[in-house]
C-alpha cells in the first residue's frame, strides 16, 4: 500500500465524464488492465484470511413454506457438498427453464443463510423453477458466490432425481440477484467467469439489481468517502484526528458524525447536517454518481452510518484479497455541482492523505475465478438493470461504470439499465423487480429490445424527472415526478 502525502495534478471530476469529456481515474482504477492483475498471467501463490475461515448451515433455517395457490410446488432444501446450503422449487406446470437468485451479503457471521427470491410468486406464477444457494462463506466472497450458485444450477437434475421427480435439464437458466447478489450475477455472466470458473453455467439473461457493477470500485468509494469525512471534519473540529496513516487507526465515525450533523440520521428519520455536514453532501454526491434527483435525500438516511462503519479498513475487503487493494489517487473532491475547482476544494485536495491500492492485488488465479471476479461488460445476452439513484451503500456510480465497459467491449446492445426513484439500498417494489424480469424474459425469448434510462449524460441524469419512467411506486417523502 503507497501513502502520498499530497495529491496528483487536479483533474476535472465525474460531472465530466457523465458529458463523456474525460476519464475519471479514480473510477477507472478497476481498468482490466490495472489493478486487478488484468488478463496476464495467474498470480504467484497468496494466501489471505478468507480461507482460514469455516462457516457453516444452520440446518433448520433451510425448510419454507409453500405460497398460496403453490401449494402443490416441489419444494427442496439441504446442503450440497461445498458445504452451501439450498432452495429449490418447480412448480407443477414447469415451463422447463431455471431461474438461480444470488443473496446479498451476509456480513461476517459464520452461519450460512438461504433467501428465497422476492419474485418467487411471479416466477411460480409464469411456470418457472428457481434455486437459491447460501453459498459455502459469508464475508463478500463473490467468487464463492459464483461457483455456488453455479454449481447447484448444475446440480438441479441430481436434486430432482433425489426426491422422486424425473426432470430434465433446464432448457435456459436465467440469473438476478440483490447487492452483493447483483455482482454476483453480473459476473456470472462474464466471458472471463466462463473461462475461469470450475462450475460453468452459460446463462441466458441476467437481472442485477443495487449490484456492485463496478465490482472493486465498491472498496475504493467506501474508502474515499470516510477518508473525505474524516479530513474534513478534522478541519471543522479540534475533536477529531486527522488522518495520517492508512489503515486509519485514529478512525473514529462517532466523532466524525458529530462534527458533521446537528442531527444524525436514523433509521426513522432524515438528518440534519451543519455547514460542513453540507460540504460533505457535495462530496456525497459527486463520489456516488453526480448531480441526480433524491442523490441528496439518500446521504440524509441511516445508510450515512453503514458507509461511515466501514471506515478503518485495511484495504484488503476484509481478509478477502491478501494486499491491499483500494485507492483515493487520481480522485478530485468536489464540494458542488460546478465542475471548476474552487480555491476550497484546491486546499481539500491537495492535503487529504493519498493512498495507493497493490497492482496485483486481485491477480487471474489458476484454481479458478478471481478472489474478486470482475465485471468487465464482455457478455453477450439479455441484462436489464435496476438501480436507486438515492442508494449510498452500493451508488448509482456502479450503473455508470458498467454501462462505460459494456460499451467498450462493443456490448451495448445487450444492456438495458432503469434508475429507481428510492432513496435507500435495494429498496425496489416488487412490481418493479418483476417487470425488469419480465421485459429481460420477453427481449431473450425473441420480444424487443425493452426500454431503459441514459445514464451517462449529465444533463440527463440531472434533470428532476429523472427515473420516472420505471418508478412505479412513489416513495413517501420525495419529490414527485412532474409528468
Amino acid at each position: 500500500m503507497k501513502i502520498h502525502k499530497r495529491a496528483p495534478r487536479t483533474i476535472l471530476f465525474c460531472s465530466l465524464l457523465l458529458a463523456g469529456l474525460i476519464g475519471c481515474s479514480d473510477d477507472d482504477s478497476n481498468d482490466d488492465s490495472a489493478d486487478n492483475g488484468g488478463n496476464g498471467s495467474p498470480s504467484e501463490e497468496m494466501t489471505r484470511v478468507q480461507d482460514t475461515r469455516t462457516f457453516a448451515v444452520d440446518e433448520s433455517s433451510l425448510p419454507f413454506e409453500a405460497l398460496e395457490g403453490f401449494e402443490t410446488s416441489d419444494r427442496w432444501w439441504g446442503v450440497r457438498p461445498n458445504g452451501a446450503g439450498f432452495r429449490v422449487e418447480v412448480p407443477e406446470n414447469w415451463n422447463g427453464q431455471l431461474v438461480m437468485y444470488a443473496h446479498g451479503y451476509r456480513g461476517e457471521t459464520e452461519e450460512l443463510t438461504v433467501s428465497s427470491p422476492s419474485i418467487r410468486y411471479w416466477l411460480l406464477d409464469n411456470g418457472y423453477a428457481w434455486a437459491a444457494s447460501s453459498y459455502s462463506s459469508n464475508y463478500y466472497d463473490v467468487r464463492a458466490g459464483v461457483e455456488d450458485t453455479n454449481e447447484l444450477a448444475l446440480a438441479f437434475g441430481e436434486i430432482a432425481a433425489a426426491n422422486g421427480r424425473s426432470l430434465d435439464d433446464p432448457g435456459k437458466i436465467y440469473i438476478h440477484g440483490h447487492s452483493m447478489g447483483g455482482h454476483i450475477t453480473a459476473a456470472a455472466i462474464e466471458q472471463e467467469t466462463f473461462e475461469t470458473a470450475n462450475n460453468k453455467v452459460q446463462y441466458a439473461g441476467a437481472v442485477p439489481m443495487c449490484g456492485v457493477l463496478g465490482d472493486t470500485f465498491e472498496f475504493d468509494f467506501l474508502t474515499q468517502f470516510t477518508m473525505a469525512a474524516q479530513h474534513l471534519a478534522s478541519q471543522v473540529d479540534s475533536n477529531v484526528p486527522p488522518l495520517t496513516s492508512f489503515p486509519a487507526t485514529n478512525y473514529d465515525a462517532n466523532l466524525i458524525a458529530a462534527a458533521l450533523w446537528d442531527t444524525p440520521p436514523t433509521l426513522s428519520s432524515l438528518g440534519s447536517p451543519n455547514a460542513a455536514g453540507l460540504t460533505m453532501m457535495g462530496i456525497s454526491r459527486n463520489l456516488s454518481g453526480g448531480e441526480r434527483p433524491i442523490a441528496d435525500i439518500g446521504y440524509l438516511t441511516y445508510y450515512y452510518h453503514v458507509v461511515m462503519g466501514t471506515g478503518g479498513s485495511d484495504g484488503t475487503i476484509n481478509g478477502i484479497l491478501a494486499k491491499p487493494s483500494i485507492s483515493n489517487t487520481g480522485v478530485t473532491y468536489q464540494f458542488d455541482n460546478d465542475p471548476t475547482v474552487s480555491v476550497e476544494e484546491q486546499a481539500f485536495n491537495d492535503t487529504i492523505l493519498r493512498i495507493e491500492g497493490e497492482p496485483d492485488s486481485n491477480p487471474l488465479r489458476d484454481d479458478g475465478l478471481r478472489w474478486v471476479p470482475l465485471v468487465n461488460g464482455e457478455f453477450n445476452i439479455p441484462v436489464v438493470v435496476l438501480q436507486g439513484l438515492g442508494d449510498l451503500y452500493v451508488p448509482f456510480r456502479h450503473a455508470q461504470l458498467y454501462q462505460q465497459r459494456v460499451e467498450a467491449n462493443g456490448n451495448g446492445d445487450w444492456l438495458v439499465q432503469r434508475a429507481i426513484r428510492n432513496p435507500g439500498h435495494c429498496d425496489f417494489t416488487d412490481a418493479e423487480e418483476e417487470a425488469a424480469f419480465a421485459d429481460m424474459i420477453a427481449w431473450e425469448q425473441g420480444g424487443e429490445k425493452p426500454a431503459g434510462d441514459d445514464v451517462l449524460d449529465a444533463a440527463t441524469v440531472a434533470d428532476a424527472n429523472y427515473g420516472c419512467q420505471f418508478t412505479l411506486t412513489d416513495r413517501t417523502g420525495l419529490p414527485a415526478c412532474s409528468n
